[in-house]
């Protein structure tokens, strides 16, 4: 994979690069939680993560890109603009599979289960509008 230069940028004072490094960890686990959890992005808080930690700690930044799972996902979306068909197909059917299940069992009101299917049916479109790599 071509290696996305960061922008470490002016020097900053230590108050400011904690508050990167917190905000960049936050946005970390924010990501992290959207593996399971579809209505949560992962790839734009894991792109936020490597913004902070580019601004703040090198050998954080390091770390995430070339994290042997969440690496990947910085690089498809940096080097393509996309997400490959895989991560696609396993979105959308994660997506629909929670959706459909809090729909049945934790959802009494009809209303709210009509809400969350077309959120579902946006989120879907959403997902399926972004680019497509091919390799």
């Amino acid at each position: 994979m071509k290696e996305q230069k960061p922008h470490f940028g002016k020097k900053l004072t230590p108050i400011q690069r904690y508050l990167f490094l917190v905000a960049g960890t936050v946005s970390l686990g924010l990501g992290l939680l959207g593996i399971p959890l579809p209505l949560l992005p992962t790839t734009p808080f894991l792109l936020l993560s490597a913004y902070c930690y580019a601004r703040s700690s090198r050998r954080f930044y390091y770390w995430l890109i070339n994290h042997k799972h969440l690496g990947k996902h910085i690089h498809n979306y940096w080097e393509h603009r996309g997400i490959s068909p895989r991560v696609k197909f396993g979105a959308i059917t994660f997506l629909w599979v929670s959706m459909t299940l809090t729909a049945i069992f934790a959802m009494e009101s009809t209303w709210m289960r009509l809400i969350l299917m077309v959120v579902a049916l946006a989120v879907t479109i959403h997902i399926a509008a972004i680019k497509t790599i091919r390799r």
